[in-house]
């Protein structure tokens, strides 16, 4: 199986926001879309719906179980069909959870640097406050690791304005794969202090080789009172994040609030097609999966030992997901926009991360060896020419 052949000219006409954002001269590394092919059972479950003219509203009513059996499978993980709330992505997810259990100006833990739009959802989607507990950094150069900081979750917990973490699990930007030691200290924490954990888990099942998924709610299963859910999705592991379909799970001790706080309209967002390419994605998608997985090993281990050579470049081993987190010296602030300038090639901007995310950059390998290359010797060339 042959998942990421495609050249540079077949992957620009492509129309999503990867290929459209920036000129044609300039090669995308930025946002999280996958250059591989797209996985068969998907590409069939939607040719077919096209075939028969089945492009009305969604039926989710099959997703739910779906997603059961494959977190029982992969994580031995039992997700009772009745906790799940299918909505459109992740994102609505956390904010339909945060709005529904939580107080309008109440403070929300996140850890950056993390994903930008955990900022944002926070503030301006909810109404309520972020509290930042950044992740720990760990080791020496070339060794380097985040972690969550433990002791400053539990002091922002003890904080009575404090109702809420976000908890990014697998962590992005970082690719740090929580032990499951830290989750149940977590777990312990937030039930303490009565503290809601939403846990973003859209990366799990890009969980790498050498490291293992803890899902958090498995983590949380023995305490009956402890106030969390969890948001997944086969957008990122299997490429379809146009097309909406994300799963909210429940813990049993928010479950009737969140059904009947969730207003039906906060599901229209859901996609007839986000639907199929998630059954067929669950379902039918594990061999490409596999593939696809493997080929992200050998796109990892090629940047890392490639930007590890290039003087004042650092890159943090990521454990999960096709993102790699990289700090720049002598680049700036924002090396992603001297990157852009002067090599042609486009990064995620770090400090979008937080203010953690000065001097560093966020790159997307998931691409071909011949792509990568090319990333590689343009950061090396503004890399190496700002040294001299």
């Amino acid at each position: 199986m042959h998942i990421d052949h495609a050249s540079l000219a077949h992957l620009r006409q492509r129309t999503s926001a990867k290929w459209r954002a920036y000129p044609d001269d300039v090669l995308p590394a930025w946002v999280a879309e996958m250059d591989f092919a797209l996985a068969e059972p998907i590409a069939t479950a939607l040719h077919a719906a096209v075939d028969r003219s089945d492009t009305g509203y969604r039926w989710a009513d099959e997703v739910p179980e779906a997603l059961s059996e494959f977190a029982l499978a992969e994580w031995n993980w039992q997700v009772p069909v009745d906790n799940v709330i299918v909505l459109a992505d992740v994102m609505s997810s956390i904010a339909q959870s945060l709005i529904r259990l939580t107080e309008p100006g109440s403070e929300v833990v996140i850890n950056p640097p993390v994903y930008p739009p955990f900022f944002s959802t926070v503030e301006k989607v909810c109404g309520r406050t972020v509290r930042e507990v950044p992740l720990a950094r760990t080791g020496t150069s070339g060794e380097e690791r985040y972690r969550l900081d433990l002791d400053g979750l539990e002091h922002a917990f003890a904080d009575p304005a404090v109702q809420a973490y976000v908890l990014c699990s697998p962590h992005n930007p970082t690719g740090t794969v929580h032990s499951p030691d830290e989750l149940r200290r977590v777990a312990d924490l937030a039930a303490t202090h009565g503290v809601l954990v939403v846990s973003d888990e859209i990366h799990a099942p890009l969980t790498l080789p050498d490291a293992a998924h803890t899902p958090f709610l498995k983590v949380a299963a023995d305490d009956s009172n402890m106030r969390a859910v969890a948001a997944v999705s086969a957008s990122k592991t299997w490429n379809i994040p146009g097309l909406k379909c994300a799963q909210l799970v429940a813990g049993d001790a928010v479950l009737d609030d969140l059904r009947d706080g969730i207003p039906i309209e906060a599901t229209y967002g859901v996609g007839h097609f986000g639907v199929l390419g998630t059954l067929a994605a669950y379902r039918d998608g594990g061999p490409w999966r596999e593939v696809m997985l493997a080929t992200l090993d050998d796109r990892r281990r090629l940047l890392f030992d490639s930007l590890e050579a290039i003087p004042g470049v650092r890159m943090t081993w990521p454990e999960a997901s096709y993102l790699a987190w990289v700090r720049f010296d002598g680049l700036g602030d924002d090396p992603a926009l001297t990157i852009l300038d002067h090599a042609k090639v486009a990064l995620n901007s770090g400090p979008a991360f937080g203010s953690q995310g000065a001097a560093h950059a966020r790159i997307n390998y998931a691409t071909t060896r011949k792509n990568l290359e090319s990333v590689i010797d343009g950061i090396g060339s503004v890399a190496v020419g700002h040294a001299s």
